[in-house]
Parts: structure tokens; C-alpha cells; sequence
């Protein structure tokens, strides 16, 4: 069964954002990176970026092909995680430690509409009875 901490809110598309004063850290789930296999190359937005809530905006390429990101909500990118130019790997090493982008939410009201780890939970739960 993939991780899925409690304390973040998730989307139907395996993402993840924890958020402190207004600011928004996304990354993969761990169930995404398990799906994916080994991740070779990650294509992160420019700093600055404006994208909408479920914007396609990072690109993760694995050995088994490019998989499309997903904003979880609408912001500006104020950060993007530099470490994964040169160790992809990080990324099905921990989901949850190694983040994607950082960005200045500008509708928190947005999050209501994410899940949280119980709902997202019973998705991974469905989606891996599906693939048995």
C-alpha cells in the first residue's frame, strides 16, 4: 500500500500540497511514483509561472514514458525544487520529502475542493484492487 500522510490534501490525479501562511508545497504521491517506475527527468515551470488549479505545468518522464502534473490549485510558482535537475531519483526515493514547486495560493478556498488523506486513501486503495 503506497504512503499517504495524513496531514496533506490530495488530488484525483496523484498529487499532493501542504500549505502554511498562503504558500502552497506540491509534489507526486507515493502512489504516483510507484506507478511511474523509475524517474529519469523532471521538467519544473519557471519561477514566476502563473497556472490555474488543475493546470498541466511539471513534466515527470520515467522509464515508462512523460507523465503531465497537475497544479492542484490556482497560484504563482515561487520556488521550483532545483535538487531534481540532477537526481531525479528522488522522487520515487520519498514522494513526500522531495516537492516539486512551491507557490503563493491566490484562492485558498480551493483546497475544499482537494482531498483529504481518508478520501485519497480509499482511491489508491480501489485503483490497486483494480491492478491485482
Amino acid at each position: 500500500m503506497a504512503k499517504v500522510p495524513e496531514n496533506l490534501k490530495y488530488t484525483k490525479d496523484h498529487e499532493w500540497i501542504s500549505v502554511s501562511d498562503g504558500v502552497g508545497v506540491m509534489g507526486i504521491t507515493d502512489y504516483a511514483q510507484q506507478a511511474m517506475g523509475d524517474v529519469v527527468y523532471v521538467e519544473l515551470p519557471e519561477v514566476g509561472r502563473v497556472v490555474a488549479a488543475a493546470e498541466d505545468f511539471v513534466v515527470v518522464e520515467s522509464v515508462k514514458g512523460a507523465n503531465d502534473v497537475f497544479s492542484p490549485v490556482s497560484g504563482t510558482v515561487t520556488e521550483v525544487n532545483e535538487a531534481l535537475d540532477e537526481s531525479p531519483e528522488l522522487l520515487n526515493e520519498d514522494a513526500y520529502a522531495n516537492w516539486l514547486v512551491k507557490m503563493e495560493l491566490s484562492d485558498e478556498g480551493e483546497l475544499d475542493g482537494l482531498m483529504d488523506a481518508a478520501a485519497y486513501t480509499k482511491l489508491v486503495e480501489e485503483l490497486e484492487a483494480e491492478n491485482e
